[in-house]
């Protein structure tokens, strides 16, 4: 079970945009994208006879044992068969008995009864074969009287756990764990309803346990944010679209803005792209090979940098689990943020050791910490990051980056209480204030030379956050600058 297969679903809202029911076109394409994986026999098969497998409870070496129950059924029904093909073949065949029409009426009847079963169940996966499960929903969202009913979403979800449970059987019978990734992307161009839709649509289908599903929610929270909030699903939120994407997102990835060398990277691809300029990848090749001829030291293998990883993650999980580290006792308590953390610190440690060689490298366990940070305090470190922009653009003094990052929230705590009204909805993000000084002034007091070191690596805070806040900043600047009466300098005449 250590072999693991993704199968890769691709689902564009767009396409489906046009459709009163969004959430039903996920799915429908993950139904019909597993029919086609695994052909739609075995699964019509399954859906008839098939029945979901057990996990096993306690220890056992065995990752296969058979039903009881299950396999006395079908060897009862195959003796039962047989019997009765047995007494049809001698009534009819064996001399002397063709003449008692008893025994010809139970062999017949014993014959008929057991195939007739055996029958029934074959229509059936024809059925199943003719008719697809894309098809039976679709059926019943174009269904007015029914779509109304309260066994609407029930008949929708015992269809999707059908799925599961054939992907559970095909686990044993490939021998091999099994995920299926969805790719969700084009969310932010749809309705309000409908980005609320798809988004219930994924916790019903990850409201199960051993549910093999994995969802790739590819979108801009700034637009997804309002689409939440002005629908009726966040009555139960208090209108906040950010507490809602946090308790459905369990791995957060904020992709932070291009650098000056990832812009030149871009770059470089495109321009390799040209069959005019082709000859410039022959020309690196060459060179690799000649420096390679010429004895230079190989830059380090990929083996290397994943081992060197490994080590760097199991010491920052190491100050985690550490009861007498200080990082310890700002976990979370809440499940779904311990779960981000811990998906977010391999992420940020390899994107920490790409950039390996320049100078200052944070530590894994300051890693750890300022992820904590991140995840605990987005609003209130969002608010810091963008004052300490805003104060390096406009005097980037060569000691400033000497400064903490807990003074420098506080010179500017003034401001951010005035745009509290404004940033409402973020603030309620945030864990205790208290916890948040006692982090940055005496735990952890990161610098702002730390800060801008761990901004380019950063995937768990939501950078257009900081941009809100930067826009609110420069607006409350330029009322202030209205509101000052300018002082005009009259000259005497001599």
């Amino acid at each position: 079970r250590k072999n693991i297969k993704f199968i890769f679903i691709r689902f564009s809202a767009w396409q489906y945009a046009g459709c009163d029911k969004l959430w039903a076109g996920l799915v429908t394409t993950l139904c019909d994208s597993i029919r086609h994986h695994f052909g739609a026999l075995p699964l019509s098969v399954y859906h008839v006879m098939g029945t979901r497998p057990r996990f096993a409870s306690g220890f056992s070496q065995k990752e296969w044992v058979l039903k009881t129950g299950t396999c006395l059924k079908l060897w009862g029904m195959l003796f039962v068969l047989g019997a009765g093909l047995s007494i049809l073949l001698v009534a009819v065949l064996v001399p002397g008995i063709k003449d008692h029409h008893a025994l010809k009426v139970v062999g017949s009847a014993i014959t008929s009864l057991s195939g007739s079963s055996l029958v029934l169940g074959a229509l059936s996966v024809l059925k199943n074969l003719l008719i697809s499960e894309k098809q039976k929903i679709e059926r019943l969202t174009n269904s007015e009287k029914f779509a109304s009913q309260l066994g609407f979403m029930s008949k929708v979800h015992s269809e999707v756990e059908v799925l599961v449970d054939f992907l559970t059987f095909m686990e044993i019978f490939e021998r091999r764990r099994l995920r299926v990734v969805l790719e969700i992307t084009s969310l932010d161009v749809c309705y309000p309803e409908k980005v609320a839709g798809v988004l219930n649509a994924m916790n019903t289908l990850l409201s199960d346990t051993n549910t093999p599903f994995i969802f790739i929610l590819a979108v801009d929270p700034s637009v997804i944010v309002p689409c939440l909030e002005q629908t009726g699903c966040m009555k139960g939120l208090a209108d906040n679209g950010y507490l809602y994407l946090n308790r459905t997102v369990t791995l957060p990835f904020s992709i932070p803005e291009m650098g000056a060398r990832s812009r030149l990277r871009s770059l470089e691809a495109a321009v390799q792209t040209r069959e005019d300029l082709m000859y410039r990848i022959i020309t690196s090749n060459v060179e690799r090979r000649r420096a390679k001829c010429q004895g230079v030291p190989a830059a380090p293998s990929r083996r290397e940098l994943d081992a060197e990883a490994v080590r760097c993650i199991h010491e920052a999980f190491r100050c985690l689990h550490d009861g007498a580290d200080p990082l310890a006792r700002y976990l979370p308590t809440h499940g779904a943020h311990v779960r981000r953390i811990v998906n977010t610190i391999p992420i940020t440690l390899r994107l920490l050791l790409h950039r390996a060689g320049t100078p200052g490298t944070p530590s894994p366990r300051a890693a750890a910490a300022w992820v904590v940070l991140a995840d605990q305090w987005p609003c209130r470190l969002s608010w810091a990051l963008q004052c300490l922009e805003d104060a390096w653009q406009s005097r980037p003094a060569p000691d400033f980056g000497a400064r903490t990052l807990w003074s420098i929230f506080q010179e500017n705590v003034g401001e951010l209480s005035a745009l509290r009204q404004p940033l409402q909805n973020v603030l309620s993000l945030d864990g205790d204030p208290e916890l948040f000084q006692t982090f940055l002034a005496s735990d952890f007091p990161f610098a702002a030379r730390d800060a801008r070191a761990f901004l380019g690596v950063t995937v768990n805070l939501d950078h257009s956050i900081r941009h809100k806040m930067g826009l609110l900043r420069g607006l409350n600047r330029l009322q202030k600058a209205a509101a000052t009466p300018v002082s005009r300098s009259v000259q005497c005449p001599h």
